[in-house]
C-alpha cells in the first residue's frame, strides 16, 4: 500500500534506499540511550584524564597524550549522539541557543590548535635566530619599522 501511495504521489522515481528501514530497525529505547550516553561519556572522560596524566612520561608521553586525549574528546562528543541521534544532533547544533557553544567548541579544537602551531613556529624562529649575532636586534628593528 505504501508503494502505491509513493507511485501515485510521484515520489517513486527511483528505488527506495532502505535507509528508513535501517533507522527504524536500529532505534534504541530512551533508557538504552541514556545508558549509552553515560558509558560513552565516562569512557571519554577517563581517556582524557589518562592522556593528561601520560603527558608527563618521558619520550612517549606527548604521543600518548595526543592519542588518549583525542580519543577522549571524540568519545565525549560522540556520547551526545546517543541522546538524539547523529543527524538530528548535527542539524540542531547550529540553532541559536547552541550556536555560541558550537562555535567555541569548533574554535577551541581547530582554532586554538592552529594558533598554538603558529606561536610555536614563531618561538622556534626566535630561538633559532638567537644563535646569529645581532639577528634579534635586526628583526626587532624590522618589525618596529613595519608597525609604525
Amino acid at each position: 500500500m505504501d508503494k502505491l501511495k509513493r507511485v501515485l504521489s510521484g515520489r517513486d522515481a527511483e528505488e527506495p534506499s532502505g535507509l528508513p528501514e535501517v533507522i527504524d530497525a536500529t532505534s534504541l529505547g530512551w533508557g538504552t540511550r541514556v545508558k549509552g550516553f553515560i558509558a560513552c561519556f565516562a569512557i571519554g572522560c577517563l581517556c582524557s584524564i589518562l592522556g593528561s596524566c601520560l603527558l608527563w612520561i618521558p619520550k612517549k608521553g606527548l604521543v600518548l597524550f595526543a592519542v588518549f586525549y583525542t580519543l577522549g574528546n571524540i568519545a565525549s562528543i560522540g556520547s551526545t549522539m546517543f541522546l538524539m541521534g547523529p543527524m538530528k544532533q548535527l542539524k540542531r547544533m547550529f540553532e541559536p541557543t547552541r550556536l555560541i557553544a558550537t562555535i567555541v567548541m569548533l574554535w577551541r579544537k581547530a582554532g586554538l590548535a592552529l594558533l598554538f602551531c603558529i606561536l610555536q613556529f614563531f618561538a622556534m624562529a626566535w630561538y633559532s635566530i638567537s644563535f646569529i649575532p645581532y639577528a634579534r636586534d635586526a628583526v626587532k628593528k624590522c618589525v618596529s619599522v613595519c608597525l609604525s
